[in-house]
């Protein structure tokens, strides 16, 4: 006598009723990147199939990501200008806070989450203050918060601060808290590790590092117990939502962050686990919808509640 497992799998009505995890469109969050100047609508060369788009322009994507079913974004901005302290990140007339009075004005439904850091704008392209080639963690968190309370006057619905300092997430609280932004959600990279995949990223967003790496302050990515003090801190200090960055070669910690937490988990499949699907399926080595989507499966059955992916509208669009 043995179990007969297989009389759950006979065909395509019984599989899907006995499906465990299933993705939506609700499970996603695409990544848009902003830039200076009139119409722009460029394809990032290292990821094929995004764009950097002008403010005149968002109007295209907006109504693409709203037809997608897609229900929230996360915003990055290239500046024109950059200089040692990142000015351009806390300007009330800068490139994100401009795109987001803009999407706000396009869609009244599109839930949009804003990333903050200062490696996009700051002429040596790390994500804080630097003091003699090395980042201030303290000093930085004035400049954070500043990011922060200017990307909620400007109407964003939700805070995601990727620098990775200690004590931003009680920071930025407490600076939204005292300025009446005590709606406001903070979504933490909570465990962001120093990882090879965010290559891609890097041109997209122009933030190369202009000398040494990030190692002192992003994540060895030997390490999970050390996720789980980050992960735990962030809770403690009022984070909303938890992040584990990137999220493939990382489904362990997701699943360790689901079991050990209460908390909602963002995963981030990041631009190098986009690129390089891109790139086999390019070479006709893969069917690229069905890695894409068995990727993205294997996010959320490790215990993400949410991806961010640059196959959101793509993946939306599959699984209609």
């Amino acid at each position: 006598m043995f179990n007969r497992h297989r009389r759950l799998r006979n065909n395509e009505a019984i599989r899907s009723m006995v499906r465990e995890t299933v993705l939506t469109p609700d499970d996603f969050i695409y990544p848009l990147f902003v830039v200076e100047g009139e119409n722009i609508k460029k394809e990032i060369t290292s990821l094929p199939n995004n764009y950097h788009y002008s403010i005149d322009r968002l109007h295209e994507v907006v109504k693409e990501i709203e037809e997608s079913g897609v229900k929230g974004i996360i915003l990055f901005g290239i500046p024109d200008h950059k200089d040692e302290v990142g000015s351009e990140s806390y300007n009330d007339n800068g490139i994100i806070q401009k795109a987001i009075r803009k999407i706000r004005e396009l869609s009244k439904d599109i839930y949009i989450i804003t990333d903050v850091c200062m490696c996009e704008y700051t002429s040596h392209g790390h994500c804080g203050i630097i003091h003699d080639e090395n980042v201030d963690n303290d000093e930085t968190l004035d400049y954070l918060c500043r990011i922060s309370l200017s990307h909620a006057k400007a109407g964003a619905d939700m805070i995601a601060p990727s620098d990775m300092m200690d004590g931003r997430i009680a920071a930025i609280r407490e600076a939204l808290d005292k300025n009446g932004y005590v709606h406001i959600p903070i979504m933490s990279y909570s465990a962001k590790y120093c990882s090879a995949f965010y290559g891609p990223f890097r041109e997209a967003a122009n933030s190369t590092p202009q000398f040494g790496d990030r190692k002192t302050y992003q994540m060895d990515p030997g390490n999970i117990r050390e996720a789980m003090l980050e992960i735990e801190s962030d809770i403690m200090e009022g984070a909303d939502i938890i992040m584990v960055k990137p999220a493939l070669s990382y489904l362990d910690v997701i699943r360790w962050a689901k079991d050990k937490t209460h908390m909602p988990i963002a995963a981030y499949s990041v631009s190098g686990e986009y690129s390089m699907v891109k790139a086999a399926a390019k070479m006709g080595l893969i069917d690229e919808k069905k890695i894409a989507l068995e990727m993205l499966l294997s996010m959320k059955r490790a215990g993400a509640d949410m991806i961010i992916t640059y196959y959101a509208l793509d993946a939306a669009k599959w699984l209609k």
